[in-house]
């Protein structure tokens, strides 16, 4: 069977969301550069089911980017794929944001070279700091999800070893440091919904879903309200 697959990607600051059959993707609505998922996501939506020709009803499962990310563009997301499958009786399937971009980037790369490096995708977050993992060129995953601090040692000895490529949205601001390691790839992907399909699809196929009502975003670090100013007191 060649399940109906409704994509949301909203954890960087790019809005995007997609609709799959089997392993085409038959729809896809997406915008860079601001923080407007509350206001696009469900137009976005509404546009790619009529591009696919679908109705909410042909869906047979939903896919939402889980994190690391931006926490109100995950609760966003996360919130309306819940909504869409409790109100459709379709499963969720959860997909990490860097093995999404880190598939976006193999698929992109695998197009103009024959080198099969490792993946290394990025997220921004503070500073010199990114949301980052590894994977080698089959998508396998090498270490764990974690937050790093980038200097010119932070992959100085995976790079003296083999390539390694460089990819995401935290990417640029490393780029500058890493550069000087001769194995050292980069590439400029965005962060798309379609990237989340063949992970989505592998899981879909051994039903390996999310409790609808319990799963929640994958945040790595706790989210921090900025503490008010107030004028006169220290």
């Amino acid at each position: 069977m060649n399940p109906t697959i409704l994509h949301i990607e909203t954890a960087t600051d790019v809005c995007s969301v997609a609709l799959s059959k089997g392993p085409e993707i038959i729809g896809l609505k997406e915008e860079a550069g601001g923080n407007n998922h509350a206001k696009n996501l469900l137009p976005f939506i509404d546009e790619v089911l009529k591009q696919g020709g679908c109705k909410t009803a042909d869906l047979q499962g939903v896919a939402v980017s889980i994190g690391p990310g931006s926490y109100t563009g995950l609760r966003i997301g996360v919130s309306t794929a819940k909504g869409i499958a409790y109100t459709a009786g379709i499963p969720v399937m959860a997909i990490g944001t860097l093995e999404g971009i880190a598939q976006g980037a193999k698929t992109l790369w695998a197009k103009s070279s024959d080198e099969q490096p490792q993946i290394v995708p990025m997220i921004d977050a503070r500073r010199m700091e990114v949301f980052t993992t590894r994977y080698d060129f089959n998508m396998t995953p090498l270490e764990e999800v974690s937050s790093k601090i980038i200097d010119e040692s932070t992959f100085s000895e995976l790079l003296d070893a083999q390539t390694v490529l460089f990819c995401g949205n935290g990417m640029p601001k490393c780029r500058e440091l890493l550069s000087a390691f001769p194995n050292a790839r980069f590439l400029d992907a965005s962060v798309s919904a379609q990237n989340l399909l063949p992970a989505a699809l592998k899981k879909w196929q051994h039903q390996e879903f999310e409790n609808v009502a319990y799963f929640e975003p994958f945040y790595l670090k706790e989210y921090v309200a900025a503490k008010p100013v107030v004028k006169g007191l220290r």
